[in-house]
């Protein structure tokens, strides 16, 4: 499988977005547990995650501690990135904490579930409105010296808020995790400036999220049906394309759907193909 860097590491060019795994109408954990397993012999070496992946507040970190499940007997294998700043509501509703004393409980609450010293990427999941963006990234600054995490990224941030936030570390950010498909394509400025920073860019629902399947049609299967794979790995290829900055994390149920994407990486495009996608 093609390898991108975050930072100073190597990992798959295509990561696996744990989300759906977790969250309203996730399979059964033996499967969960196989889609994982799957990911990994698919040549998978990086697994993305959140605090927050779960069905509300009663099952806050569900995805953390199943990914560690997953990966036990293998955790060599993957390099594992989480999130911290989204809470989970009665009911399942989300909400925002970005305060420092929040955001450190809740690193702490990540290493418990992963079963780890220290996590490889930690990420600021979303700004917060009532707390200043310097310093909740202050935070993850303080996390770096003290060694709980080995890189820091942000998660749904504008240019300038980016910008900001590499300001606040120093030059130390790694990783930027922002929505990007066919379907939601507005993070194009957020994917130019990591790729001229040399920072990981990590689009997540790179289909369109659940029940927008039909966000792969069009060129994408026509483009598809010409190589005899699926919309799904043209997607993923033409994300590869933009930039060798650009590692997708699409999210898979099922062991076949992460096999699918992980081939992706095996998908070379035509210049005329990426402009007819790019339309």
């Amino acid at each position: 499988m093609q390898k991108r860097r975050i930072g100073e590491v190597e990992v798959s060019a295509i990561g696996l977005g744990g989300m759906p795994i977790s969250v309203q109408g996730r399979p059964d954990r033996a499967q969960a547990i196989e889609t994982i397993h799957a990911a990994l012999d698919a040549g998978v070496t990086f697994i993305d995650t959140a605090d927050a992946y779960s069905l509300d507040d009663t099952d806050f970190g569900h995805n953390e501690e199943l990914i560690a499940e997953g990966l036990r007997g293998r955790r060599e294998e993957v390099f594992v990135a989480t999130k911290g700043g989204h809470t989970r509501e009665p009911g399942g509703g989300w909400a925002l904490d970005g305060r420092p004393e929040y955001l450190r409980k809740a690193v702490d609450g990540s290493l418990r579930r992963l079963g780890v010293e220290q996590i490889f990427l930690y990420q600021f999941h979303r700004p917060d409105p009532r707390t200043p963006i310097t310093e909740s990234v202050g935070v993850l600054k303080e996390l770096l010296d003290n060694g709980k995490i080995r890189y820091a990224g942000v998660s749904n941030f504008n240019p300038d808020e980016i910008v900001q936030a590499n300001e606040v570390l120093g030059g130390r950010l790694a990783a930027v995790q922002n929505q990007f498909s066919p379907l939601f394509r507005s993070s194009e400025p957020e994917l130019e400036l990591c790729a001229k920073l040399g920072i990981a860019f990590l689009p997540w629902s790179p289909f369109g999220g659940i029940g927008k399947a039909g966000a792969l049609s069009g060129p994408f299967k026509e483009v598809g049906d010409a190589h005899g794979v699926s919309p799904h790995q043209v997607c993923l290829a033409w994300m590869l394309a933009k930039a060798d900055v650009v590692i997708p994390i699409p999210g898979a149920s099922r062991p076949a759907s992460i096999r699918d994407s992980a081939a992706a990486t095996h998908l070379e495009l035509t210049e005329d193909e990426l402009t007819l996608l790019d339309g």
